[in-house]
């Protein structure tokens, strides 16, 4: 009897649901909860099989593009021969993959950089050897003949020939720190140009391009270095250190900028003759097929003049081939996303008021625009020239959602991706297998293998695991929403509430927003909520009592150039106001007491957090702004610039877009947090904000994380950082 009656009683418990788990800080800080992916897929040259590291960093095992079967290892490091290695953390294959540069001892630069120690492996032996005995490398390039590899080492590019007993022999020599860069970006390119590697092989293998950037007239900025812990820097442990690097903040100097060709055979290094002003950007460079023709990318110090220039390596003569032009800025996408064929350019414009695909002649005529509509193209996955067949992703369905679809020649579309939600691909080298990345609000990521038709071949990961564990959890439920603010502008928002909720009842709300020009966080897909875990935090929140929101505003992309490029010459104006539209719009439902009201972020998102507190309408009892940008003026050139131009043009514009600049209208309770060690919004932004508040008499709380960066993690600071914001807002609301 005692048997039955605990047996009916557990079953009583599971039926009222009490035995669900609630997710902890600890669980959102460790990513307890975090879905799986699958990461560094790469397509082989049969257009079969694709490669991938192992789980445990020791092989590099290939699989097969029809079943997603292992189809054998290509490298082991048990196996490997002369040189013993543990574990790795990369690779590259040459274009004949006879050979793969194993990446080892991998330390970070700044965002996109590194230096590693890299090894030589060839397949059919398995033998390994250092690329360079020298010392460390960065971004190591194979020539398209597999007989080269070129890298830079402090500042200069080196090239090591492969059929030469591995001979080291130096391309450039005037390389030296905070003054000449070859063949690698000078901070402000990498941070907001978005690549690491500024050189390039002639499709003959016989030159070598490279931009150089001379650095020695942008401004300094320095930073010091604490003893700290994890890790701990023992050498500043009684006088602190400092890091000293060329930061150009608006209006500044930036780089001079030149692109050189380095003959290889002859020695010979030849200055490319560019005719552009001398302020401007060159912010990519590429080989054609052609060995006469590489690509040289510009824009104007304005940012809305994009211009694809052909130059002969030999005679340094260059000629445009295509230019776009824009009344505000030429998006990144125009020169990170071109794919040279050929005899063809396949680039992305927003001419027409949405980004699309256009197909030029490697001469630069036009000779059609591939997709157009009310919708943008995310995504330009390859050219099948055999069928005239166009893949790509694009949000055709929804602002919210992104789908796979190919176009052929006569404009004939057809959706390739199953499900409803955010999709992305990768295709094999021939076109006829891609493997679909798909998530939604409420599915964590899945990862399927299709054919070039849309079928499903086979599913390589579900997050059954995860699925389980959500199941066993206290989540909030999750859904999309719109509304119209008093200027007629619809705007689209996601909202958490408690998994207890009660409509009855009043809650408070917090609002996490980034706001960022061009950038969505409402989206239908798992990795919604402030730290891209399928809302973890924001479970913990609304476990504690609160309704978390997150909503687009104006400047947000997805949604055309007009909708995103409003706010070009005054960011931070209508954002702010389109997040205090928000709380009134979310004050009016009947479950939200709108007198608790607060709102967060991280970056841009910090400083429109700022914004958004004080324009006016003391919307938000309470804030929490993550290293903000205060004001314009303390940040890059090619950031700021692209939406402000500079301060002497816009000296109204960058007044009404700064933070201090509002400091006397900032209402409701602030909670500010920085890294000490932030080398892209700096610490300085912290300080002087800082000192605004006080001199207008505001009282805020302020949490600095020592030698962290704009990151800020390492250690238990990810952990500290979340409970801090929760205290603050559990406190506060």
């Amino acid at each position: 009897m005692k048997k039955i009656l605990t047996l009916l009683f557990s079953l009583l418990v599971l039926a009222s649901g009490t035995t669900a788990k609630n997710v902890t800080l600890k669980d959102a800080a460790g990513g307890t909860y975090r879905a799986q992916n699958i990461y560094g897929l790469k397509p082989m040259l049969d257009g079969e099989h694709y490669t991938q590291i192992s789980s445990d960093h020791k092989r590099i095992v290939k699989y097969s593009f029809k079943t997603g079967k292992e189809a054998g290892t290509i490298f082991d490091v048990a196996t490997a021969r002369n040189i013993e290695l543990k574990s790795f953390d990369g690779y590259i294959m040459s274009p004949d993959e006879s050979l793969i540069l194993i990446q080892t001892e991998t330390k970070p630069i700044y965002r996109r950089s590194f230096t590693a120690v890299y090894y030589i492996y060839n397949v059919k032996n398995r033998t390994l050897e250092p690329l360079s005995n020298n010392g460390p490398q960065q971004v190591p390039l194979f020539s398209p003949d597999s007989h080269q590899i070129a890298f830079v080492r402090n500042n200069n590019i080196y090239l090591v020939k492969l059929l030469f007993g591995n001979s080291e022999s130096q391309v450039t020599k005037d390389g030296e720190y905070n003054k000449v860069i070859n063949g690698i970006p000078d901070w402000v390119y990498e941070e907001e140009f978005a690549f690491n590697r500024a050189f390039d092989f002639s499709a003959d293998s016989k030159m070598i391009a490279y931009i150089r950037f001379d650095e020695s007239e942008v401004p300094m900025y320095s930073f010091q270095w604490y003893k700290g812990l994890a890790p701990e820097k023992k050498a500043y442990a009684t006088y602190p250190g400092s890091y000293d690097y060329k930061y150009p903040k608006s209006g500044a100097d930036n780089s001079k900028v030149s692109v050189h060709t380095y003959d290889i055979k002859s020695h010979v290094t030849r200055k490319m003759d560019l005719q552009i002003e001398a302020d401007a950007y060159i912010p990519r460079i590429k080989f054609t097929s052609d060995p006469d023709k590489l690509a040289i990318m510009t824009l104007n110090r304005h940012q809305n003049r994009f211009n694809i220039y052909m130059a002969n390596p030999r005679s340094a003569v260059c000629q445009v081939a295509v230019r776009d032009e824009s009344e505000q800025y030429i998006k990144e996408q125009a020169y990170s996303s071109i794919v040279f064929y050929p005899e063809n350019i396949v680039m992305m414009s927003e001419r027409d008021g949405y980004n699309h695909l256009y197909l030029y002649t490697i001469g630069g005529n036009l000779v059609k625009q591939i997709t157009k509509g009310k919708f943008e193209v995310k995504d330009f996955l390859g050219w099948d020239q055999k069928t005239n067949e166009f893949y790509y992703t694009s949000n055709e369905e929804s602002p919210l959602k992104t789908a796979v679809y190919k176009i052929d020649g006569k404009g004939k579309k057809t959706k390739l991706s199953a499900r409803t939600g955010t999709n992305t691909a990768i295709f094999s080298t021939n076109m006829m297998y891609y493997i679909n990345t798909f998530s939604s609000i409420s599915t964590p990521t899945l990862i399927t293998l299709n054919n070039n038709k849309g079928k499903e071949l086979v599913t390589l990961l579900d997050n059954s695991r995860l699925k389980s564990q959500l199941a066993e959890l206290n989540m909030p439920q999750k859904e999309f929403f719109t509304f119209k603010t008093s200027e007629g502008v619809e705007l689209n928002g996601w909202m958490m509430k408690p998994a207890n909720f009660d409509p009855n009842k009043k809650y408070p709300v917090i609002m996490h927003q980034y706001s960022g020009p061009g950038s969505q966080q409402v989206l239908d897909k798992w990795g919604i909520g402030s730290f891209g875990d399928g809302g973890m935090f924001e479970a913990y929140m609304c476990d504690k009592g609160f309704i978390m929101v997150c909503v687009d505003g104006r400047g947000t992309g997805g949604r055309g150039a007009a909708f995103e490029k409003c706010t070009y010459l005054s960011i931070g104006v209508k954002e702010s106001t389109d997040q205090a539209e928000a709380a009134k719009y979310l004050g009016s439902l009947p479950y939200v007491d709108g007198s608790r009201i607060g709102i967060w972020g991280w970056s841009y998102g910090g400083y429109n957090t700022l914004m958004s507190m004080s324009e006016g309408s003391g919307a938000f009892k309470a804030g929490v702004a993550i290293a903000a940008p205060t004001d314009w003026h303390f940040y890059d050139t090619v950031y700021t610039e692209r939406f402000m131009r500079t301060p002497k043009e816009n000296g109204e514009g960058y007044n009404a877009s700064s933070a201090i600049g509002r400091v006397d209208q900032l209402k409701g309770d602030l909670l500010l947090i920085h890294g000490s060690a932030d080398d892209n919004v700096h610490f300085q932004n912290f300080m002087e904000y800082n000192e605004a508040l006080i001199q207008a008499d505001k009282y805020f709380e302020t949490q600095i994380y020592t030698n962290r960066n704009h990151g800020i993690s390492g250690g238990n600071t990810r952990n500290h950082l979340m409970n801090r914001v929760a205290e603050f807002f559990i406190r506060k609301l």
